[in-house]
């Protein structure tokens, strides 16, 4: 027999390549019904039960739909509801599943006055964040983090802009009350440090309190930059009224606005030579008792009243 020609050979290969292309079409297809077969049992076997349940909830018509019509008007047939919404119940997902569950399904979102610094994570989920977002915000808070300003809320990165301009009319963050706040609450300010904690509280015990705010300015280097840093975050209690016109001289000397022995006694001997009617600020400032300064800062404070003897107790 003599050799085989090209022209056989090639259709010998062709036929070869020809027959392996059916042979893996024939398991291909084998294996794919075997997966359609597989897919229908389970389906049929979890009817009863889907991992999805879709609701529909229909909504009730606008006021402009229903407002000034005399007769209810017929609407024609419909198989969907006119406007509904869609809520949908897992029923035995896994752990995955649920997670994707819990990301997507739509929350119940409340509004209601809130501390930032204080509100717990609970609360802050009701008021529309996530686990996630929640825990973040305190995360922050235990570390020492602190929202002195609603701004500062919103500027935290998981509070969206959309959710800020929500929650911002509800947002209650205390202020300060500088007669009765410690120095660890005055740390939370703005610029303030243990030193000047510390000398706000000292201070305060040498006025007996502060009769005004601006008082805070006369701790030495506590400057009007420093003051309107933190002026909107603090508030004033009324203080004990300091009694100018019964105290001793020893006991008026301690005041700031007093300090010297000698004006002291000069305020003593002016209510020992004054009509009690004429006592008062202005008086002590016009005798040359007080600089026009002092008499200033110390109009401000509050002072018990001079007590007339028409008012004094009968013995």
């Amino acid at each position: 027999m003599g050799k085989k020609s090209d022209a056989e050979h090639s259709v010998s290969a062709v036929f070869k390549a020809g027959a392996v292309s059916l042979a893996f079409m024939i398991i291909g297809y084998q294996a794919a019904l075997f997966i359609h077969r597989a897919s229908v049992v389970r389906i049929l076997a979890n009817r009863d039960r889907p991992d999805t349940v879709y609701l529909w909830r229909e909504l009730p018509p606008a006021a402009s739909e229903t407002a000034g019509a005399e007769k209810p008007v017929a609407a024609p047939e419909r198989t969907d509801p006119p406007a509904a919404s869609v809520a949908r119940v897992a029923r035995n997902p896994d752990p995955d599943t649920r997670s994707v569950y819990e990301r997507l399904a739509p929350r119940h979102v409340e509004n209601f006055f809130f501390d930032p610094n204080t509100v717990s994570v609970e609360d802050l989920q009701r008021l529309g964040f996530s686990e996630r977002q929640a825990q973040s915000i305190d995360n922050y808070r235990r570390k020492g983090g602190r929202f002195r300003r609603s701004g500062d809320f919103a500027s935290s990165y998981v509070v969206a802009d959309s959710v800020f301009r929500r929650l911002e009319p509800y947002i209650r963050i205390p202020k300060i009350d500088i007669n009765r706040a410690d120095s660890a609450a005055f740390e939370t300010l703005p610029g303030i440090g243990p030193y000047y904690a510390a000398r706000m509280v000292a201070y305060r015990q040498e006025l007996g309190g502060y009769s005004y705010p601006e008082q805070l300015m006369d701790i030495y280097r506590f400057d009007e930059e420093k003051y309107r840093g933190l002026a909107d975050l603090i508030t004033c209690s009324p203080p004990p009224a300091f009694r100018l016109w019964e105290l001793p001289a020893d006991s008026l000397r301690l005041h700031p606005y007093i300090r010297r022995l000698q004006t002291a006694r000069a305020i003593v001997l002016f209510r020992d030579n004054s009509p009690r009617e004429s006592w008062s600020v202005e008086a002590l400032a016009a005798a040359g008792i007080l600089p026009d300064s002092t008499a200033a800062k110390l109009l401000r404070c509050r002072i018990a009243p001079a007590i007339t003897d028409s008012a004094a107790p009968v013995p």
